[in-house]
């Protein structure tokens, strides 16, 4: 990999670490609706010229169902269960139950007839996975308050997880030649406009200094730089490796909370974290150092921070 590869590699591993950290900031005095509303709007608006200058809208609007169901399941939904479960659980908590993307991939894949994705060292991972989960959420003194709430705030997220598996089966199989770019574009304005009604009945309070610098943070800085940063990765190294930093999301997103918000690192998360990302490691590549070419009939999440689900992935969209 040349230097500016190596750089964009360590940016993309950054900056999809970042998310969960202003959203938890965000959310003290946004409504998760504003959050989602801000985020989505200002991301279309800096996105837009580049989406124009490419002419990425076109293709984009002739699909334009297929461009809406997307956006609502990769962004409407998962933006504000984020938004609204930071609410309650960690910032570090809820970058950890994102990353099991590639656990729910690989059951859906299966579901779609993919037979690979129940070989034995990959079913194996889905158990090891999932074992993390349980270990974070029910051990003694772990990480969730025990409470309706927090499961409440777990469940979110880990629906979140399912939406983000499921919403890049919509681009393989109905927006496979449509430019990522267009879709992104057009799906974050759609969204930002739906959810501006909402904005207006849930926004009660003066937002302060503190969560509108981390609202603009995440719009600018995790969406839309994020993407061209991302292309311009899969430009240099290719859409198969690309992805790859995604597994270091989550530890960006552990150690942000516990060193920035001052979060407790919890055993619950010392043990969980590694069974998540082996079991993840196992779900997606059967324990495989190097990728053999096969169908593409899965394909990774579409958006920032969760490690590569099965086989090679597509261009993924915003977290």
């Amino acid at each position: 990999m040349s230097a500016r590869g190596w750089w964009l590699f360590a940016a993309m591993a950054v900056i999809w670490g970042l998310p969960y950290l202003f959203i938890k900031e965000a959310v003290d005095s946004f409504s998760p609706a504003a959050v989602v509303a801000g985020r989505t709007l200002v991301g279309a608006l800096l996105l837009l010229p580049i989406a124009l200058h490419r002419r990425a809208l076109g293709p984009a609007l002739r699909m334009w169902p297929w461009v809406l169901a997307f956006g609502a399941i990769e962004m409407a939904g998962p933006f504000f269960l984020l938004g609204h479960a930071e609410q309650t659980i960690s910032s570090g908590l809820t970058g950890l139950l994102v990353a099991t993307v590639p656990l729910f991939a690989a059951i859906i894949a299966a579901f779609r007839g993919d037979r690979r994705a129940l070989r034995p060292l990959r079913a194996l991972g889905l158990v090891v996975g999932f074992g993390g989960v349980a270990v974070i959420v029910t051990g003694e003194g772990f990480a969730v308050r025990g409470d309706a709430a927090g499961l409440i705030a777990v469940g979110e997220v880990l629906l979140v997880a399912i939406m983000y598996a499921t919403a890049p089966f919509i681009v393989a199989t109905k927006l496979k030649d449509v430019p990522s770019l267009g879709s992104i574009t057009l799906s974050l304005g759609a969204v930002g406009i739906a959810y501006l009604p909402i904005v207006l009945l849930t926004q009660h309070q003066v937002p302060t200094v503190r969560s509108t610098v981390s609202l603009a943070a995440l719009a600018v800085i995790c969406t839309a730089v994020a993407f061209i940063a991302f292309f311009a990765l899969i430009a240099e190294i290719g859409p198969v490796r690309a992805p790859l930093f995604t597994y270091i999301n989550p530890v960006v997103a552990i150690l942000l909370g516990v060193v920035v918000l001052g979060e407790q690192l919890t055993p619950g998360l010392l043990v969980g974290f590694p069974l998540v990302l082996v079991g993840c490691w196992l779900a997606a590549t059967g324990g495989r150092l190097r990728r053999v070419a096969e169908p593409d009939l899965a394909v990774t999440s579409a958006t920032p921070i969760a490690p590569v689900p099965v086989d090679p992935p597509t261009e993924p969209s915003p977290r």
